[in-house]
C-alpha cells in the first residue's frame, strides 16, 4: 500500500532522519571500523568449472569461453559476466510447434557457436566473433509459447504471471514475452553482435517486445569474488547461494516438477527504478537503517563482517530491534536454505532527464526452481513493508520456463518440442 511510504518517508528523509540516528545509534555495533568485504563464494565459483554453469577456460580474458553444452543451460549458476542483455520476443502468429521447433535448432546452433568463438553461420562480420569473453546465450519460455505450441496442458506453473503486488508500477514495455534471450557477456562488443546475429535469425519466427541491457563492474575492475555494489551503493548479493553449497541445487533447478523441465530452473526479471535524487537525500545513518546493514562493508547491523549472520532477535539500548522489523534484510530473509533464490542483479541506466536526473535502475533476475514456493513469498514480504519501497519502484516483470541444458548433437527445448 501506498500510505505507509509517505510515513517512512517523512521518518528516513531530511532532518527527520536524526531521530533514527539517535535510535540506530544506541546499537554498540555502530561504532565498529570499516572491514574489507569478504569473498562473494558465488563470484568466486568462477574458478572452478560447474556443468553448464561457472568457470570460463584460461587465457586472455577475451578468449575466455563458458560451456555451452551440459545438464543446465549456461547463464544460470554462471559467475556474472560485465554485460547482460535480455530481450522478450512475442511469437508471430502463425509460428506453431513445427516453427518453434526450426527456430530453436537455428538459435541453439547460433549460441553454440558464438559462445564457443566461432562465427554463426551466414555471418557477415566473422571477425566480431572471434573474442566471446565469456559469452553465454540463455533461453526461457514464456506461457504464450506454450499456448502456440499446442502444449498448453505442459505448460509448468511457475511459468504463470505473477499475482498482482502493491508496489508495482507495471509497464506494457517491460513486461511478459513468449520467449527470452538473456545474453551476457565481459566485452560489449562481443554481446553486441552476439544479440544481432541471434535477433537476425529470430526474426522469421518472433518480433522483439522489449529489450533491457544492464552493467556491472568491469572484469578486473575489482579483485574477483569481491560482491559487487549497486546503483544506490549496497553490496548486492551477500547471502546468494553459491553453486555447489548445500541446498543450491534443490534451490534453483527443477528435480521434481515437469519431466521436460528437470535440470532447468525458472526466471523472474524484475525491471525496478530507483529514485536517485531522492535516496541521495537521505542521510547514511537512514539508508543504512533501511537496508540494515552498512555501506561500507555490507555488514549486518549486528555484526561486523559482511557474511555474519544477522540477529534479528537483538535490540538496542532502549528496547528497539537493532534491525527494523521493516528493514530490507528482515524482510527478505529466508532462512531454509532450499527455498532461497538466486539473484543475477544487474544495474541500467537509460541517461538523464531533460530535468537532469538519473533515469537508472536494478533488473533484478531471480532463478529458483519454484517461483510460487520461493520468489513470491519474499517478494509479498517487502510489497507489505520494506523501508527500500520508498525509493524503488518495480516497472517491468516477466516470468519464464528455463528448459534444461542439451547434448553436443542437442538443442534447447527439445525435451519439450521434439
Amino acid at each position: 500500500m501506498r500510505e505507509p511510504r509517505l510515513s517512512r518517508r517523512g521518518l528516513l528523509a531530511g532532518g527527520a532522519a536524526t531521530a533514527v540516528g539517535a535510535l540506530a545509534g544506541c546499537a554498540p555495533d555502530q561504532a565498529v571500523p570499516p572491514v574489507a568485504p569478504r569473498t562473494d563464494p558465488q563470484a568466486a565459483s568462477a574458478a572452478s568449472p560447474v556443468s553448464g554453469g561457472s568457470g570460463g577456460t584460461g587465457g586472455p580474458a577475451g578468449s575466455a569461453t563458458e560451456p555451452f553444452d551440459g545438464i543446465h543451460q549456461a547463464g544460470v549458476a554462471t559467475a556474472p559476466q560485465t554485460y547482460g542483455v535480455f530481450v522478450g520476443l512475442d511469437l508471430l502468429p502463425d509460428t506453431g510447434r513445427e516453427a518453434l521447433v526450426r527456430m530453436m535448432r537455428l538459435l541453439t546452433d547460433d549460441a553454440r557457436r558464438l559462445t564457443q568463438g566461432r562465427p554463426a553461420l551466414a555471418d557477415t562480420e566473422p571477425e566480431l566473433a572471434v573474442l566471446p569473453a565469456r559469452l553465454t546465450v540463455t533461453f526461457g519460455f514464456g506461457p504464450g509459447l506454450f499456448t502456440a505450441a499446442g502444449l498448453a496442458d505442459r505448460r509448468p506453473e511457475a511459468a504463470a504471471p505473477l499475482p498482482a503486488f502493491a508496489v508495482d508500477r507495471l509497464r506494457k514495455e517491460w513486461s511478459g514475452g513468449d520467449l527470452l534471450l538473456q545474453i551476457c557477456a565481459d566485452d560489449a562488443l562481443t554481446l553486441t553482435h552476439a544479440l544481432r546475429m541471434i535477433v537476425k535469425d529470430a526474426r522469421s519466427f518472433a518480433k522483439v517486445r522489449w529489450t533491457q541491457r544492464g552493467f556491472r563492474r568491469g572484469a578486473g575492475t575489482q579483485p574477483a569474488g569481491l560482491t559487487q555494489r549497486n546503483v544506490m551503493g549496497q553490496l548486492d548479493g551477500t547471502v546468494n547461494p553459491a553453486p555447489g553449497a548445500p541446498g543450491f541445487d534443490r534451490a534453483v533447478w527443477v528435480s521434481d516438477g515437469p519431466e521436460w523441465l528437470r535440470g532447468g530452473t525458472t526466471l523472474v526479471l524484475r525491471r525496478i527504478r530507483v529514485e536517485m535524487e531522492t535516496w541521495d537525500a537521505v542521510d547514511r545513518v537512514a539508508k543504512e537503517f533501511s537496508v540494515g546493514r552498512r555501506l561500507d562493508n555490507g555488514a549486518p547491523l549486528t555484526g561486523r563482517d559482511e557474511h555474519d549472520v544477522a540477529d534479528f532477535e537483538k535490540l538496542n539500548a532502549i528496547g528497539f530491534p537493532v534491525i527494523s522489523e521493516q528493514a530490507h534484510i528482515r524482510r527478505a530473509h529466508v532462512a531454509d536454505p532450499n527455498l532461497r533464490i538466486l539473484r543475477r542483479v544487474y544495474n541500467y541506466d537509460e541517461g538523464l532527464t531533460p530535468e537532469g536526473h538519473a533515469d537508472s535502475g536494478l533488473l533484478f533476475a531471480s532463478y529458483q526452481a519454484d517461483v510460487s514456493r520461493q520468489f513470491v513469498p519474499i517478494q509479498r514480504r517487502l510489497a507489505e513493508a520494506d523501508l527500500l519501497n520508498e525509493w524503488t519502484t518495480p516497472i517491468g516483470s516477466a516470468v519464464f520456463a528455463i528448459p534444461p541444458g542439451c547434448s553436443p548433437n542437442g538443442w534447447i527445448g527439445d525435451s519439450l518440442l521434439a
